[in-house]
This record gives C-alpha cells, sequence and structure tokens, in this order.
C-alpha cells in the first residue's frame, strides 16, 4: 500500500483505491483505537463525531467508518452535511474525541476523502497519521474486536447546525449588524447550503443564494470559491455590496466586491491585516503565508510594515508556523484561511464575517478596501499526471526554471509544484505583465510535460 495520508487527509476517487467502504472501515477502526489509547482511564466510552459533504459517496463512506469506529468499542455522533469547520468546532464543543470529516473540499463529486481532528478541534499532527496508517497497513486491528455490550453505537446529533450558526454569528461584532447589506451567496451545492445563508439572513443581510440544491452529484459543479463566473454576474444583476462564493466543504472563501471583480485570499487577507494592525489586534505584527502568496501580498505587507511568515502550500502547514509565531491571522491565496482568534482551523464563514464586519466598521466599499494590494499577474497552468518524478531531479526542468527566472529578474518567480490533493502537476508564474506570465507559464508547462512523461 502507498502512502495514505497526504496534505490534507486521504483523498482520492470514490469507491476507488483508499476511498473505498473497506478502507474507509479500517480508517474507522484505526482513529477508534488511537482514540481509546488517549481515552483510558476517563470511566467513559470514547466518541467519535463523523460529519460530511453532500457528495453521492458521502453515505457509503459514513456508514463504512461508523461500522469501523463502534467495532472497536467507541460510539459515533452522526452530524450529516456540515461544513467542515464545523465538525472542527463540535467535536470540541462536544468533548469528542475526535472527528471524521467525510469530503474531498473543492474536488468534483466523483472524488472523496477523510480528514480527521483531534479532540481539539485541530487536525491531526504528523505522528498520529502516521501511527493510523502503520496500524492500517500492518493489519495489527484486524484481531482486536469489541464484543457483547462493548460494542459501539451510533446516533444523530439533531441540533449540530444550530450550534455551528451560534458560534459563527458569535464571531461577528455584537454591536454590528447586515441590517442594509445585500449578499450574493454561492454555497456550491456543498456543506454550506443551509447553515451559510440562514447565517447572514439573521445577522440582517438581505441574501440572494445560488448553487445550494445538492444533488450528491453538483457539488462545485461550475460553481463556488473555484468557479465565480455565476457569482459575478449575479452580484452586477442585483447590485449587490459583495458576493461569498465557498468550496464544497466551506473551509475556502473567494469574494467578489460590488463592481464584480474577484477577489483572492491574499487580497482578503491584505485587508484584514492592515485593520487588525490599526486596531491592535495584529499579533507580533505577523501575518503567515505560503509559497503560492502573490508577490503584491509580500509587498503590500512590507508596506505596512506588517512580517510574513512563509510556509509550504497546505492548511496544516499555515497554522503550525500560526500557532509557532502565535500569530492570529494567515492562510492561502486560495481562498483558505484561518483566523486562531475565534477558530481551530480554516472557515470561510467566519472569514466573511471578518470582511464583512471591517466594510461595516470603515463604511468603504470592497473595491476601496482592495487597493491596499496591488495584484501581480500571475498565470498558473494545472495539468493532471500519472506520476509525480521529484522535479528538482530533472535537470531540464531546471535549466527552464532558472533560464525564467533570469529574465523575470526581481519583478516576478516562479513555483513548480506537485498537487498534495489530486494527480496534478502546477505550473506558477509572476511577473510584471500579463504577456510575459503567461508566455514563461506555458513554455515551462511544455517543458515539464516533456520530462515528466505525460
Amino acid at each position: 500500500m502507498g502512502k495514505l495520508f497526504g496534505t490534507d487527509g486521504v483523498r482520492g476517487m470514490a469507491n476507488m483505491g483508499n476511498m473505498t467502504a473497506e478502507q474507509a472501515l479500517e480508517i474507522g477502526r484505526a482513529v477508534a483505537y488511537v482514540c481509546k489509547e488517549y481515552h483510558k482511564g476517563k470511566g467513559s466510552r470514547p466518541r467519535i463525531v463523523i460529519g460530511k459533504d453532500t457528495r453521492l459517496s458521502g453515505y457509503m463512506l459514513e456508514s463504512a467508518l461508523t461500522a469501523g469506529v463502534c467495532s472497536m468499542g467507541v460510539d459515533v455522533l452522526l452530524l450529516g452535511p456540515l461544513p467542515t469547520p464545523g465538525v472542527a468546532f463540535i467535536t470540541q464543543d462536544m468533548r469528542a474525541d475526535a472527528g471524521i470529516v467525510i469530503s474531498a473540499s473543492h474536488n468534483p463529486y466523483h472524488d472523496n476523502g477523510i480528514k480527521i481532528f483531534s479532540r481539539t478541534g485541530y487536525k491531526l499532527p504528523d505522528a498520529e497519521e502516521n501511527e493510523m496508517e502503520r496500524l492500517i497497513s500492518e493489519r495489527t486491528l484486524r484481531d482486536i474486536r469489541s464484543t457483547e455490550d462493548d460494542i459501539g453505537k451510533a446516533k444523530r446529533i439533531d441540533d449540530a447546525i444550530g450550534r455551528y450558526i451560534v458560534f459563527c454569528k458569535n464571531t461577528f461584532p455584537d454591536e454590528q449588524t447586515l441590517d442594509g447589506m445585500k449578499i450574493v451567496l454561492d454555497c456550491a451545492n456543498g456543506a454550506s447550503y443551509k447553515v451559510a445563508p440562514t447565517i447572514f439572513s439573521e445577522l440582517g443581510a438581505a441574501v440572494t443564494a445560488i448553487h445550494v440544491s445538492p444533488n450528491g452529484m453538483n457539488i462545485n459543479d461550475s460553481c463556488g470559491s473555484q468557479h465565480t463566473g455565476d457569482i459575478r454576474a449575479k452580484v452586477l444583476a442585483t447590485g449587490a455590496h459583495v458576493g461569498l462564493a465557498f468550496d464544497g466543504d466551506a473551509d475556502r472563501l473567494i469574494v467578489v466586491d460590488e463592481t464584480g471583480t474577484e477577489l483572492s485570499g491574499d487580497q482578503i487577507m491584505a485587508i484584514c491585516a492592515v485593520h487588525y494592525k490599526k486596531k491592535g489586534l495584529l499579533k507580533h505584527n505577523k501575518v503567515v503565508g505560503t509559497v503560492m502568496s502573490n508577490v503584491g501580498f509580500l509587498a503590500a505587507m512590507k508596506e505596512q510594515g506588517v512580517d510574513v511568515a512563509i510556509t509550504p502550500v497546505g492548511d496544516r502547514y499555515v497554522l503550525e508556523r500560526m500557532i509557532e509565531d502565535d500569530a492570529v491571522l494567515g492562510g492561502e491565496a486560495s481562498g483558505h484561511m484561518i483566523f486562531h482568534n475565534h477558530h481551530s482551523t480554516g472557515d470561510g464563514i467566519i472569514a466573511a464575517l471578518q470582511l464583512l464586519a471591517i466594510m461595516r466598521e470603515t463604511g468603504k466599499p470592497l473595491s476601496e478596501l482592495a487597493k491596499v494590494m496591488r495584484v501581480f499577474p500571475q498565470k498558473l497552468i494545472n495539468f493532471d499526471v500519472t506520476q509525480k518524478p521529484p522535479l528538482e531531479n530533472i535537470p531540464e526542468i531546471q535549466k527552464a526554471v532558472k533560464k525564467a527566472e533570469a529574465e523575470l529578474g526581481d519583478k516576478g518567480r516562479v513555483l513548480i509544484r506537485y498537487s498534495g490533493t489530486q494527480p496534478m502537476c502546477r505550473v506558477m508564474v509572476e511577473g510584471p505583465t500579463d504577456e510575459m506570465t503567461s508566455r514563461l507559464a506555458e513554455e515551462l508547462t511544455a517543458v515539464v510535460k516533456k520530462y515528466i512523461g505525460c
């Protein structure tokens, strides 16, 4: 068996490879076993929370995980469809021993994934994931079974959505409302389809919600944070103040301003970092970004006197650095942002509420606030791969990268990396003009495809 856990849990095509019911059952058993080890001496049965997004395969994987957990003598609390950060919150709120999310985030419906949160609402550290992977690969748990009245049981938690709605609303300033604000929501036919419209409506906004009719197969389908054409059109058609687009499990946010212009996670973080600094809320005067952060974000933060720590791509790495540096704000250009003063993980709804609070407090439209950062032209080309040989070991690719970097000088950069969650390679170029960035990205893509055997 190859490596099971990637940068964001286990992910793949549903009912194939690591995403079969059989594998999910083994994962459930491994999570339960580790939880029981930590729970020893507490005098009660361990409990594990399970939530999911709206994918068709979620039913299958939910049942398999539940069976695996219960077979080890651990109880299951079933939440049904709920955003990934909602599952993290409920895990901590209900004092459960772990939380499991069935979701492939922004991937198409035919994929699915399994993410695991610890009892504190944080994603599992590498050490615990490695232990679970060892237990599964070595088949250590095959002969460990609970019997008679030690077998676990499962029950549904009917008020999970309500609990999470209250939690999110409590991150919005008490003295403010969204009265008079027109908002368009794109819920990607995903996990936020119920909670997001309720949250923003209850805070007073006039909400127009699109892509809120999941059928198991339309999650992220030409909608949500990855595809903003519909929400941009709807913002302009309704004269909305802002559009908020979430991905399938609502841990990401991409925003559209009142002119229909899309704002990235970098731009949202820049707005929030500057406001936080002015109010004395930006601890240690620092934000955390990744190697994918736009050069314009780094330049804007330097101009504002804000330090930026850079990590590899992946919210777990961002959060690790945030904890290490005691930072309250960090995230990725893709829209995965962590407000650590409010939550233990990235949360698209909470990120949106913080941005709306700034719009309310300053009285400025989003297009005006976005001027804090100039976005450098960027060209990102994604293409599927069947293998992932180390890029640094291919001389022809490294030679092409050095040539492009020499042409860009100090006015841009090149980044080529494999996706940690999909069989995909990403070629990214930032530079002074659209023409140059597009040309260099296409040239580099041709070289990479040639030498990695696409």
